[in-house]
């Protein structure tokens, strides 16, 4: 959870633009925002939705505090006006959206935000900076679940990325069906299931290898996981489990051509009898190694560096942009860009997700203005997550993340079989845009 306002999470343009408009007048026009995607990052075929009950969450503190206010009026950011506007900010208008944890394609209305303009504006660098990056986790977790083929995935990445972004990563990757991750402060907000035991540090700490192993058998017991590989390897698996006996829960290997090395050290531990043991293989993983490892008796992956990177797409490029707003008689009139690559399509959106006879997924059908028809086992893929201001708390804590996993793991079980291949292509199912 948000320990912080998180007001000031933004962009300088965003109160400026609101400074403007409370000078014309505009600012309390009611008015309707969408955050979607342009396009998925190239050869991906499905993007997956995450980071949304964080944006409930952070709602929750978005407030401008004095010491705050204190900061933009001595900066001169914006005027005594503005700053009277923002001392009672508190949003209270409507926010509908995809459920976390749902499948995005190209133009699908992620998130509606429905407000004033003033209300709505403050919020988008808010928005898109927690959208941008938990979609882009979960999307690249879903990809390496998919190429695990049931194998569990564990996340290891809090190492590689800022101290936030590692607890907002392990929650993403978890919503996209990894089994748990090593970080405890994730664990503690969210309710994750967390994992680890030793790195190599521990094994040089001691005199030898076999001191470090007995230590670590004597601490946490023989069904521990032990690093094999900071030496020999073939001396580790035989220290091991003369140290544990059959009992010995998992060998971890770190380095070298893992899908060999595996091989081998399964005939070995089945040799010395230990056949209940498992091997998990860690060492800078990403989806195409994961499936390179298909072929390998490998038990757990741990994956770090390139989950809490994207797996090379770190952003899912969404934006916020303004598609309907009131006029001066009250009535609400639909507004798009048109610049040439960045058009975007005017009017509230509402979703369907089009399944065949089956229950495969067919299309996205985007609604302009109203639903649109739909046989009896589509899907309506938009829930209400802020309801005058006070957001559903359902979508929020450790809740939120059970519910988000849930709906990952059976919206991909609407795919094609196609979209959990490595193969790079176009998106899974067309986006159709319905008006009139």
């Amino acid at each position: 959870m948000w320990q912080q306002p998180t007001a000031l999470f933004t962009d300088q343009y965003e109160l400026t633009m609101l400074q403007a408009s409370l000078r014309s007048g505009a600012a309390h026009r009611k008015s309707v925002f969408e955050a979607f995607a342009r396009r998925l990052p190239e050869g991906r075929r499905y993007g997956v939705v995450a980071g949304t009950g964080r944006i409930l969450e952070g709602l929750a503190n978005f407030r401008f505090e004095a010491e705050q206010l204190d900061f933009l009026s001595e900066q001169g950011i914006v005027n005594d006006e503005t700053i009277d506007y923002l001392r009672d900010f508190r949003f209270t208008g409507d926010i509908y959206g995809y459920p976390e944890g749902e499948l995005y394609f190209p133009s699908s209305p992620i998130l509606v935000v429905e407000s004033t303009f003033a209300e709505a504006c403050v919020l988008e660098t808010f928005v898109l900076s927690v959208l941008n990056h938990d979609s882009a986790i979960a999307s690249a977790a879903s990809r390496m679940v998919a190429a695990a083929h049931g194998r569990p995935c564990v996340e290891m990445g809090s190492r590689r990325t800022q101290e936030e972004s590692a607890v907002a990563a392990a929650r993403a990757a978890l919503i996209a069906g990894f089994d748990s991750t090593s970080n405890l402060e994730a664990g503690f907000r969210y309710g994750l299931k967390t994992v680890g035991t030793a790195a190599h540090s521990f094994t040089l700490l001691h005199d030898s290898e076999r001191e470090a192993f007995e230590a670590q058998v004597a601490s946490l017991g023989r069904g521990t996981a032990l690093l094999v590989d900071t030496y020999d390897v073939e001396e580790g698996v035989r220290t091991a489990v003369e140290v544990a006996g059959p009992e010995l829960g998992a060998v971890r290997l770190d380095s070298g051509d893992l899908v060999d090395q595996a091989r081998w050290v399964r005939r070995l531990l089945d040799d010395l009898g230990n056949h209940n043991t498992r091997i998990m293989v860690t060492s800078d993983l990403d989806e195409h190694a994961i499936a390179s490892l298909q072929s390998a008796p490998v038990d757990t992956y741990g994956v770090g560096t390139s989950l809490v990177t994207g797996s090379g797409a770190p952003t899912a490029s969404m934006v916020y942009k303004l598609v309907s707003r009131e006029n001066d008689a009250g009535e609400y009139v639909d507004v798009a860009k048109s610049a040439k690559n960045k058009a975007s399509v005017g009017g509230r959106k509402q979703a369907v997700r089009q399944l065949d006879h089956r229950g495969r997924a067919t299309a996205e059908l985007v609604g302009v203005g109203r639903r649109p028809s739909a046989d009896d086992n589509d899907r309506d893929l938009m829930v209400p997550l802020v309801e005058g201001g006070r957001p559903r708390s359902e979508y929020t804590g450790a809740e939120g993340v059970r519910r988000a996993t849930l709906r990952h793991a059976a919206s991909v079980g609407e795919l094609p079989g196609i979209a959990r291949k490595m193969q790079r292509g176009e998106p899974v199912i067309p986006t159709e845009f319905v008006t009139g």
